[in-house]
């Protein structure tokens, strides 16, 4: 059962007790990520949460470390288009210590000039190994090809330019509008109880709310074509479909599509181009969803010279996906690996945090298990077929990186 509590100025705690384990997690949500950014201060809340790690007024970032190692814990941290998390997970009786480190990491980061500019070449030797890799810039390109000029466009790491550009000032005036009360939720999960959450009550009472409402500007999806030519040993492939927002009814038709699709490696795109025709190592679907919009988004990489095959296989899959639908074994199949991994994920308290502090930080709500299985049990073929025939008869966005920046035929910019 997920227990709900508030501070004062409403930043909202949530709590599973989980009795039978011997560790608790504990994270910091917090309701910002590049979307929130403005332009030239892109990347500005990936910097901020390295910076959390450089040293507070009482730790330097040696004994941050150590306090961790210490009590064969761990803490990261994350950052996302919609979303930042710090988190630890401790033995039980540790979990005084997490949430002192946690807290102090949070109210008294000190950013100090030095290290702040050494951090700025931590991250951007980041950037730059991210450049290296094309398997994973070309989602930032199909970003910009769905999004064009709006923030979810934004890469999440910045960019040189505005990375040189951040300061001490920088960094505080983005907490001072982000890191508010009704913008942070403290997700705790593992063998605690309530006397602990007291502590985290009196804790982070110190955050105030702004009495800002948060106001969203729902992108247009773009569906434009973006190459770019690179010397790679593959082609990288990438293409978007208009998906589905947090929270919208047809959410688990959209998964369970996306897992015939090209969610595992019995998913039609596997078999297809890896299976029978050889034609790529890597080849999948996933589907993202934001506060008022989604993309499903197609990847694969090939030798360029099978390029062509490659994008006429893909279209050859989804276009019999869309006109003859899926099969009542493929929607049955979907429903128990879905089932399967809903209740593995249930076994880590990490996993249980995470699914809480964004559940609660971005719908407001908790379903409990068997009214998430019923939800999955309703889907039917006619629901995900209606999905499949609406996503996949509507302009899509491409991005490709390959050597030529040749486009694949038939497709033009």
């Amino acid at each position: 059962m997920i227990q709900k509590f508030e501070t004062p100025d409403g930043l909202r705690i949530v709590l599973e007790k989980i009795p039978t384990v011997r560790s608790v997690s504990i994270g910091i949500w917090i309701g910002t990520g590049s979307r929130f950014e403005e332009k030239e201060v892109n990347g500005v809340s990936h910097f901020l949460e390295h910076m959390f790690f450089k040293g507070t007024k009482k730790r330097s970032a040696q004994e941050i470390a150590e306090a961790f190692d210490g009590i064969g814990g761990q803490v990261n941290a994350f950052t996302s288009k919609e979303y930042t998390c710090y988190y630890a997970k401790v033995l039980d009786d540790h979990a005084n210590i997490a949430l002192d480190v946690l807290s102090d990491m949070f109210f008294d980061s000190q950013f100090e000039k030095r290290e702040l500019e050494k951090e700025k070449n931590v991250v951007l030797e980041e950037i730059k190994m991210y450049e290296d890799a094309p398997d994973d810039i070309v989602h930032d390109l199909l970003a910009q090809a769905s999004y064009g000029s709006h923030s979810l466009a934004y890469p999440i790491l910045g960019t040189q330019e505005t990375l040189q550009s951040f300061s001490e000032s920088t960094l505080r005036d983005y907490m001072d509008d982000q890191y508010t009360a009704e913008n942070v939720v403290i997700s705790v999960a593992g063998n605690v109880d309530e006397s602990f959450i007291e502590k985290v009550k009196e804790i982070f009472s110190a955050v105030k709310k702004s009495g800002k409402e948060r106001q969203y500007i729902t992108p247009a999806f773009m569906s434009e074509k973006k190459v770019r030519q690179k010397d790679t040993e593959q082609a990288h492939l990438c293409l978007g479909f208009n998906g589905l927002k947090i929270g919208h009814d047809d959410i688990y038709s959209l998964v369970l599509l996306n897992n015939i699709l090209g969610g595992s490696m019995s998913s039609r795109l596997f078999q297809e181009v890896r299976e029978k025709k050889g034609l790529a190592y890597s080849v999948f679907s996933y589907h993202s969803s934001f506060h008022d919009n989604g993309m499903l988004t197609l990847y694969s990489g090939t030798a360029p010279s099978q390029l062509d095959e490659l994008y006429e296989t893909i279209m050859d899959t989804l276009m019999n996906l869309r006109e003859k639908g899926m099969t009542e074994n493929e929607l049955n199949k979907g429903k128990e690996q879905l089932k399967g991994n809903l209740m593995l994920s249930l076994e880590s308290t990490n996993s249980r945090m995470s699914r809480n502090g964004k559940n609660e930080l971005l719908l407001k709500r908790h379903r409990s298990l068997d009214e998430i299985i019923d939800e999955i049990n309703d889907v039917t073929i006619d629901s995900t077929n209606k999905l499949s025939q609406k996503l996949f008869g509507e302009p899509y966005s491409l991005a490709l990186i390959s050597p030529s920046g040749q486009l694949p035929k038939g497709v033009t910019l």
